[in-house]
């Protein structure tokens, strides 16, 4: 069985998180598989994807709601902007800036701050530097049960019959086996969910995410493109998250599964606000009016966003070091008292918003 699922391997590699998208489930966790498949009739109508900000609809229902979560927001540490500049005397100075894995023409025209910063580096640093489909196939290859149970666990035993139903329809629509899905672990129907129909088939046209953009800026002006991890390091790092918490990140996708769009737009609408300190926030809202009172996603924010700050931060300074750096990562890994502009001033560094 697990021989035929190798044969199905994610066109390219979004590193959400997301909580993927900026690290948030299922648009925020830099990690999402967009799988190529072939184009709904609406795809192939528009090149442009569709979606209302579930906030303003939210606001319209329930104000004191929506301000909990931007108040939340505004306590997190370093919130409100996405690039940073990282300076200490002596050496030059270099970028950290936060990403969306997504392929909108909202996120991907770069502003010239950016686009400046990017062809200055010495060097670009992004979550991963391969996100092609042979690295990911292979690191799948090497690992397959870090995405599929082999220990007598089965999917369709963790959810309702009605939600594993959805489930398979999510698989087919991305061109994944709905044959095997009880054998599939929940986070990888959720990584799978975070990307719509719309999404995959402009990504199938070549529409590059926001990462992809910058790597293609960075080696037309032939800089070196490194990787702060590798892509078998973001699967365990998903596989990791305790289970009962994968199931309930799914079961809330699932209840919004006919919503995707919408989840996409309003993903979007919180990068492009500079409200990244958000994205948690809404994910516990979403999954408590799924009826999933008590989730708190500790794990998934300590393992796939907090772990892998320290890993990015470790591997960032000797880059940051020798000076002229470009950093790109999900903005989900920048905020808080454990995101990366912290764990910078921590190690020395001085780091100013600029955008």
């Amino acid at each position: 069985m697990l021989r035929s699922i190798r044969r199905y391997s994610p066109r390219s590699l979004s590193g959400c998180s997301g909580l993927a998208g900026l690290a948030f489930l299922p648009v925020l966790l830099m990690l999402v598989a967009a799988v190529s498949t072939s184009a709904t009739a609406a795809a192939k109508k528009s090149n442009a994807c569709g979606g209302k900000d579930l906030l303003a609809e939210l606001h319209e229902n329930d104000p004191g709601a929506v301000a909990d979560v931007l108040a939340a927001a505004s306590q997190v540490a370093n919130e409100g902007a996405i690039l940073w500049r990282v300076s200490r005397g002596g050496i030059a100075d270099s970028y950290l800036f936060g990403t969306v894995h997504m392929t909108d023409e909202r996120v991907t025209d770069l502003s010239k701050r950016v686009r400046t910063a990017i062809e200055g580096a010495r060097v670009v640093a992004l979550e991963v530097a391969d996100v092609g489909p042979s690295a990911l196939a292979t690191a799948i290859q090497q690992s397959p049960t870090l995405l599929m149970f082999e220990d007598g666990r089965r999917l369709d035993l963790l959810i309702s019959p009605e939600a594993f139903k959805t489930v398979k329809k999510q698989l087919e629509a991305a061109r994944l086996p709905s044959a095997f899905a009880e054998h599939f672990k929940p986070w990888v129907i959720s990584m799978v969910m975070a990307v719509t129909d719309c999404e995959r088939q402009r990504i199938s046209n070549g529409k590059p995410v926001v990462d992809m953009k910058i790597a293609e800026i960075a080696r037309s002006k032939n800089i070196p493109v490194v990787g702060l991890e590798t892509v078998e390091a973001q699967l365990a790092a998903a596989a990791s998250v305790p289970m009962e918490e994968q199931v309930a990140m799914l079961r809330s996708s699932l209840t919004l599964a006919e919503r995707a769009e919408d989840l996409r737009e309003t993903i979007l609408q919180l990068y492009l606000s500079r409200k990244i300190g958000a994205a948690l926030p809404l994910q516990k809202l979403l999954a408590q009016r799924s009826g999933m009172d008590g989730v708190t996603f500790k794990g998934f924010k300590s393992l796939m966003v907090d772990g892998r700050n320290r890993t990015m931060r470790t591997r960032a300074l000797p880059l940051i070091a020798e000076g002229n750096v470009f950093i790109a990562v999900g903005a989900l890994h920048l905020v808080g008292e454990k995101g990366l502009v912290a764990l910078l001033r921590n190690a020395g560094y001085q780091v100013d918003p600029i955008e």
